[in-house]
């Protein structure tokens, strides 16, 4: 039976005991604070993140691994002994990760690797390629993996919250004065994903009331259908992301096993510290 190796980023905000488990192998994204650039889970993380953005007052940029970063990648796969490998990438409507992992084909044009875009973040990409390591574990073949992530993608579901404004502002998504306005209102921004996009869906007032609008919309989402798997992020906020799980599991019956992981400073950069939020897979 040939030997799958799975290759994905770090967006993915797998935990490192996921990643070393299954075998793994991450391309890091990339942060850049002015001539200084930092690896996401070597050298930064969300918490490091944060405190070089509160004493500088800025925010860096991110980077998308180069296709090098992915030939590199694929060559240790290789070397490991793999006859096929699964790439599996965030959303190519959100960053460039997944475009360089197809150039980085270019290198080997005689190994049989496919590319695959999750359309997702965080988790929700995480999922996928967790999904796809138990289906290596279990022995099933390259092609009926591929057929296994299609079917499941419309089986994801993916909220967060945002208990502040402030880095928004500061990276230039929202202007300072209505940032400013929002957080004394107490404007708590719900997010979600919408055809590969992280999306604003709605504002509620107060962080009680987005923590409770969570909830409200995983037993939506839920209806009737069966959770399968269950995975919570955070920025910062381990117990904000284990108290959620404890109301959720009040309103929703879920499995026993349950995934909290930091959603990584490639993602975390964009929205703040202190974000909470779930991932569902529903049957």
């Amino acid at each position: 039976m040939p030997k799958i190796s799975l290759v994905t980023d770090t967006n993915a905000s797998l935990p490192p005991e996921i990643v070393e488990k299954y075998g793994i192998i991450q391309v890091p994204i990339h942060i850049q604070f002015d001539e200084e650039a930092y690896i996401t889970g070597q050298t930064i993380n969300d918490q490091s993140l944060f405190e070089m953005i509160d004493a500088r007052k800025t925010l860096p940029t991110t980077a998308a691994p180069s296709p090098n970063a992915f030939e590199n990648a694929y060559q240790q796969a290789l070397d490991e002994g793999a006859d096929q490998i699964i790439c599996i990438c965030c959303s190519s409507k959100v960053s460039a990760t997944y475009n360089a992992a197809l150039m980085a084909l270019e290198a080997f044009p005689d190994a049989d690797i496919t590319v695959v875009d999750s359309l997702m973040l965080s988790l929700a990409e995480g999922y996928q390629v967790i999904l796809a390591a138990e289906a290596v574990e279990n022995g099933t073949s390259k092609e009926d993996i591929l057929d296994l992530l299609k079917a499941n993608k419309d089986k994801v579901h993916v909220y967060g919250a945002l208990p502040t404004l402030k880095y928004l502002a500061m990276g230039g998504r929202m202007g300072k004065l209505a940032a400013g306005f929002g957080d004394t209102l107490e404007i708590k921004p719900i997010l979600t994903m919408r055809d590969g996009k992280l999306e604003l869906l709605e504002k509620v007032r107060t962080w009680k009331k987005a923590r409770e609008r969570l909830i409200e919309l995983a037993v939506q989402s839920v209806d009737s259908k069966t959770v399968q798997w269950i995975g919570m992020f955070h920025v910062n906020n381990e117990s904000g992301a284990e108290k959620l799980y404890a109301r959720l599991a009040e309103s929703l019956t879920l499995p026993d096993d349950r995934l909290i992981a930091e959603f990584t400073p490639g993602l975390s950069v964009h929205a703040g510290s202190g974000v909470i939020g779930f991932v569902i897979i529903t049957n």
